[in-house]
C-alpha cells in the first residue's frame, strides 16, 4: 500500500497571518501530498468545490479532497458538472469525499431533502456516478429524474468518489456503492473492522474496494483538550478514550497512524482539532512531522 498524509484545513486561529491561499501555496511549496476541505456553512473556510477550483489554479501537484462534502441536499446534476470541470482542469488532482449529513446538527436544517436522508443519498450517488461515467444517461428515481443527459467536460479518467460515514449501514453502502472510505472518529481498532465491512459488503455486492482506498481523517491537539470539543467526543464516542481519537501532540499522531497502517488504512488527512496559533507553523511542524510516514 502507497501511505499518504494530507491536511484537513480548518479555521484561522486570532492574529494568524496565513490566508487559505498562503496555506494552499505552502503546501505545495513543501510537497505536502494533499489538502482536504471541509463542508462547514458557518466555519470560516471557503465552500469546498470553490476552495477546491481557487486551489488547483494555483498549483500544479498539491491533491485537493473535500473532507467530507454533504451530498443530500445539494443538486447531485450540479455537483457532476462541477467535479466533472474540476477533473478536467486539474487531471488526476480532485479527490471528492461525501457524507450523509452535516457533523454539525445547527447546520442540517439547511440542506432539506426530499425523503429519508439515506434513501436520498443513495439515489443522488447512484446518479452522480452515472452522470461521471457515461453520456446520455437517462435516470428515473424516486427523487431524481433526467433524460438524454451528458456531462461536459468529460472527466478523462474516472473520479474516484469515497464516502465517509462509520456506522453499519454507512459501512455497507462504501462497499455497495463508493471507490473508497475517508473515516473519522474512530479508533485504529475501529478503523480495521470497519475495512473488514466494507470488503465483505463489496464482495456480497461483486465489487473491490482497492486495497489502498482507506482513510482516515485524525484530528491532533496541541495541549489540553477543549470542554467543547471533550463534549463532542463523549457524544460520539462514549466509551472509546480521547486519546485514541485525538492524539496530543505529533508523537501520539504518528502512533495512531501507525496503528492505522498495520490495520489496513493508507491514506490520512490530519488536521488541528482547534483553531492553531499559527497555521504556517502547522504546516511546517506537519512537514518535518508526518510526511517522512509516507511511503
Amino acid at each position: 500500500m502507497k501511505i499518504r498524509v494530507g491536511i484537513g484545513a480548518g479555521p484561522r486561529g486570532d492574529g494568524d497571518g496565513l490566508t487559505f491561499g498562503g496555506l494552499v501555496d505552502r503546501a505545495e511549496k513543501l510537497g505536502v501530498d494533499s489538502l482536504w476541505l471541509p463542508d462547514a456553512v458557518t466555519a470560516d473556510l471557503p465552500d469546498p468545490h470553490v476552495g477546491m477550483a481557487f486551489a488547483a489554479g494555483r498549483t500544479t501537484r498539491l491533491k485537493l479532497g473535500t473532507g467530507v462534502s454533504v451530498l443530500p441536499g445539494r443538486n447531485p446534476v450540479a455537483v457532476a458538472k462541477e467535479l466533472a470541470t474540476l477533473a478536467d482542469l486539474a487531471p488526476g488532482r480532485i479527490l471528492p469525499a461525501f457524507g450523509v449529513q452535516h457533523a454539525r446538527a445547527f447546520e442540517r436544517q439547511l440542506f432539506p431533502v426530499p425523503g429519508r436522508r439515506g434513501a436520498v443519498f443513495d439515489e443522488a450517488l447512484a446518479l452522480l456516478r452515472l452522470l461521471l461515467d457515461r453520456e446520455n444517461v437517462t435516470y428515473a428515481g424516486e427523487f431524481y429524474q433526467c433524460e438524454g443527459i451528458t456531462i461536459r467536460p468529460r472527466p478523462a479518467r474516472k473520479l474516484d468518489l469515497w464516502l465517509g460515514g462509520s456506522g453499519p449501514a454507512a459501512l455497507r453502502r462504501i462497499g455497495r456503492l463508493a471507490d473508497g472510505w475517508l473515516a473519522a472518529a474512530v479508533t485504529p481498532g475501529e478503523a480495521a473492522r470497519g475495512r473488514r465491512t466494507i470488503e465483505a459488503a463489496a464482495a456480497e455486492a461483486g465489487r473491490v474496494v482497492e486495497d489502498d482506498h482507506f482513510g482516515l481523517s485524525l484530528p491532533v491537539a496541541f495541549g489540553d483538550y477543549p470542554a467543547e470539543l471533550l463534549r463532542a467526543l463523549r457524544e460520539r464516542q462514549p466509551d472509546a478514550d480521547p486519546a485514541d481519537l485525538v492524539p496530543v501532540g505529533w508523537e501520539a499522531a504518528r502512533r495512531i497512524v501507525r496503528a492505522c497502517i498495520d490495520g489496513g488504512i493508507s491514506k490520512f488527512v490530519i488536521r488541528p482539532a482547534t483553531a492553531p496559533a499559527s497555521w504556517a507553523d502547522f504546516v511546517d511542524e506537519f512537514a518535518q512531522e508526518m510526511m517522512p510516514l509516507e511511503t
